[in-house]
């Protein structure tokens, strides 16, 4: 008698139990419409600067067109490890805590990957990125959330965190400047945070891509904060400050145990970042600076007038200090986020998306980019004042 073959599913479970990003989903509905405005995908409405794409052509012109080494080209880390210190005082060293990667989605990932083990649990502040969940249930691990709230201007607390560790945390996922909120945190509202990470002796994930997009005061990277650095893995990228979106490169730090962790999922993944991508970055990050200020003194503009003109339409917006969202309260049209989102873009033609799509403490939001022209700003405005008007009891 023959043992009846178990039939297998095609698919991962872990895959299978995971849901397609939200923000996608609008975006791609608006694709298909007319005369849409897009408030939607985080991407920086400026093309990467002239001289970035020109070090990115000379590079393949010169034959630079073969692998680099797999952790990047050591100039590029060197220069990172300039960058950050200059910057935001945080050195790290180029030969073993820092890797290249493609873009910061693969830092978040592999970051991950090479420290929670099955079972243990990952704190996660939200309204946060809609990655970081599904990548935490990849590894194996548990994503356990923690909701800000929008009257202690979307930062977590200390005693907040506290309320959520139990024996089984390994590490806290930290995004600021956040999206969707834009939120920032400053070393005071950080540094209670310490206390609490070092008696549960807890990792960092210190997701800091929108560093350079801080508008009211400078970013402090929690990695500069004392005895915090051995416990952090900085990750960051090229994508929003550098406008370098499609360029897929990024970069994450680390202590040298950590990075070697890491090293060996990126190289059985993904060998190494583009190489052509590496030299436009190097030179990004040389003689990218001014480019930099003036995207963000742009930025800045449309953040004032996205919040004055959210007041005057009836929506209330904390004022983001950094990042390129506002993240407006549609609490009082008695509409949920995903409706209000849904019916705006089908009568209206704005696309936005809805703020339970970073976590259910972004229910009665939308998160809004500003990353586009004044103009189309502007007509959004104007598109979304008509619709709470029309649709105002």
């Amino acid at each position: 008698m023959t043992t009846p073959v178990r039939k297998k599913g095609r698919l991962s479970e872990a895959v299978q139990s995971i849901q397609p990003s939200g923000i996608r989903r609008f975006f791609d509905m608006a694709s298909t419409m007319d005369n849409v405005i897009s408030l939607g995908v985080g991407e920086p409405d400026f093309v990467t600067p002239w001289k970035v794409r020109e070090a990115s052509i000379d590079s393949m012109e010169r034959g630079y067109t073969a692998y680099t080494a797999n952790p990047g080209i050591i100039e590029l880390r060197e220069e990172i490890s300039s960058y950050l210190s200059r910057q935001f005082s945080t050195p790290y060293d180029p030969e073993n805590e820092i890797i290249v990667t493609v873009g910061a989605s693969e830092a978040i990932d592999i970051a991950i990957r090479s420290t929670v083990n099955p079972g243990e649990e990952v704190v996660i502040i939200e309204p946060g990125f809609v990655s970081y969940a599904p990548i935490v249930s990849l590894a194996g691990g548990k994503p356990v959330s923690i909701g800000t709230k929008k009257e202690n201007e979307f930062k977590i607390t200390k005693e907040e965190l506290e309320a959520a560790i139990t024996s089984n945390t390994k590490a806290i996922m930290l995004c600021f400047p956040n999206n969707p909120t834009g939120a920032v945190m400053t070393k005071e509202d950080l540094d209670p945070l310490v206390e609490v990470i070092e008696k549960n002796d807890l990792l960092v994930l210190s997701d800091e891509i929108y560093a350079e997009l801080s508008y009211d005061q400078k970013h402090y990277s929690f990695a500069r904060l004392p005895g915090m650095k051995e416990r952090t893995i900085l990750i960051s990228g090229f994508s929003k400050a550098f406008a370098m979106t499609g360029w897929r490169l990024g970069f994450v730090c680390a202590p040298a145990d950590i990075t070697a962790a890491m090293l060996k999922i990126h190289q059985y993944a993904m060998m190494c970042a583009s190489t052509p991508a590496q030299y436009g970055a190097l030179e990004a990050l040389r003689s990218g600076q001014d480019d930099v200020e003036r995207m963000v003194t742009s930025y800045k503009q449309r953040r004032n007038y996205m919040v004055k003109s959210f007041a005057e339409i009836g929506l209330s917006c904390h004022v983001p200090g950094g990042a390129f969202y506002a993240f407006p309260s549609i609490e009082d049209t008695g509409m949920d986020s995903n409706a209000f989102a849904e019916e705006l873009l089908h009568e209206e033609r704005v696309a936005v998306v809805p703020g339970n799509v970073f976590g259910e403490g972004g229910e009665g939001h939308i998160r809004c980019s500003y990353a586009t022209s004044m103009e189309s700003l502007e007509t959004a405005i104007e598109r979304i004042g008509r619709f709470i008007k029309n649709h105002s009891s």
